[in-house]
């Protein structure tokens, strides 16, 4: 007997409807398509600099008011400044023990492959000069002024604690989300020109460098792809298991953020949604507010990771011996210095001049020999720094009891686009 299929073609047009009107599909296909434009017309995708520019740079006209606001409205609401005093110092411990992690496991793993076992006589060189000429001395300072993520922080921390005295408070509340509304929504708008970000982004990375520049350091670029995600599924995932969260349930709810940062090579493209994403899931606004703007200056697990593998590559490179001393040493300098490769372009590469102008061993202009690759490295470095401060900021959350058990496939339809 046969039985009516009248369901089918409905069930195959939802299966299409939505698979097309899916973001992750379309940053996907962006990716691919800015690969092939620019392995084979490398002229015209050096071009798309500017189309994955100005996607950027319309994300980050929302990061100022999404922080601010997000923060204020936090503080302002929780009125419990001691909590907010709370979730700052567990913030910046949980960051340090967690970078020191990532530098260990760099030097670790640089260590037991040994990627500047090579010979560099076949390198592609290119100029250093504007990192290694005058390699400046690590400034507290120098960094707050350079980044303006911290500013905003530092400002809306103020104004929330001052809003919380206020005698209108309500009402400034009151202001304050329904602007906040208003950005969000304006944000889920540009959103949808992200596949365009995307492929502007990859197509000027592929078409400017070239994949050939990967043959000679394929060896390094292995070392850290491998290593970053032995830190993810291992020091990350251990931290989730314990709390009984699936790191791969997160990263399976954070793919459209991540398929953005591999396009863009900017993890800043990301900071926007990833907060919206996070509040979703069950962090509390407070928590999400201070965590994720902090994080994004202090929790830099993948540029940790990358900063360590990269001073013992340069060792391994021009065979010089580092004792354990040394090798404490350059840890320690990178815990600090490490905090100052955010938010400026090139600052990786300033301080990493500083760092081994620090150790009197290894030669600064050995930086040469990384430039040729580091664009197909930051996306690596951009994704990490993503995925380390989504688990910072759960951490913190469910520290502090403001975190509900995350329901990751409610909370995907409560952000789809």
């Amino acid at each position: 007997m046969n039985f009516p299929q009248n369901n089918s073609p409905k069930k195959q047009r939802r299966w299409y409807f939505h698979l097309l009107t899916n973001l992750t599909f379309w940053v996907l296909i962006a990716i691919i398509a800015g690969v092939l434009l620019g392995q084979h017309a490398p002229d015209k995708a050096v071009k798309m600099e500017i189309v994955g520019k100005t996607f950027v740079d319309i994300i980050k006209l929302f990061i100022a008011p999404i922080i601010f606001l997000t923060i204020v409205l936090g503080i302002s609401g929780m009125g419990d400044l001691k909590k907010v005093g709370r979730i700052g110092v567990k913030s910046l411990l949980y960051f340090e023990i967690v970078t020191t992690f990532a530098l260990a496991i760099g030097v670790a793993v640089a260590y037991f492959i040994e990627p500047g076992k090579i010979d560099k006589s076949g390198l592609l060189l290119q100029d250093p000069a504007k990192y290694t000429s005058n390699p400046k001395n690590y400034s507290w300072l120098e960094f707050f002024l350079s980044n303006p993520t911290l500013q905003i922080l530092l400002a809306a921390i103020v104004i929330g604690i001052l809003l919380t005295y206020y005698s209108r408070r309500e009402q400034a509340i009151h202001i304050l989300e329904r602007a906040s509304k208003i950005v969000f929504t304006g944000l889920k708008c540009v959103m949808y020109l992200a596949p365009i970000g995307a492929f502007g982004g990859m197509a000027y990375t592929i078409g400017k460098f070239g994949l050939e520049t990967l043959i000679p350091l394929a060896k390094l670029m292995g070392t850290v792809y491998l290593t970053m995600a032995l830190f993810i599924f291992i020091i990350l995932g251990s931290i989730l298991k314990y709390l009984k969260i699936s790191i791969f349930k997160l990263l399976k709810y954070i793919k459209e953020e991540l398929l953005i940062v591999l396009g863009t090579s900017s993890s800043e493209a990301a900071l926007p949604s990833i907060m919206v994403k996070l509040e979703k899931m069950g962090c509390s606004k407070p928590v999400v507010g201070l965590v994720i703007p902090t994080g994004y200056s202090f929790n830099l697990d993948g540029t940790s990771i990358y900063l360590s593998m990269s001073v013992i590559f340069l060792a391994q490179l021009y065979d010089v011996h580092l004792s354990f001393f040394e090798i404490l040493t350059i840890i320690g300098i990178l815990m600090v210095t490490s905090k100052g490769a955010a938010g400026v372009t090139g600052s990786g590469f300033i301080v990493l001049a500083s760092t081994l102008t620090a150790i009197h061993k290894i030669p600064v202009e050995g930086l040469a020999f990384l430039l040729g690759v580091d664009k197909f490295m930051s996306e690596a470095r951009a994704i990490t720094n993503l995925i380390g401060n989504s688990v910072a900021t759960i951490v913190i959350s469910i520290s502090e009891g403001d975190f509900k058990t995350p329901d990751f496939d409610n909370a995907q339809k409560l952000t789809e686009i």
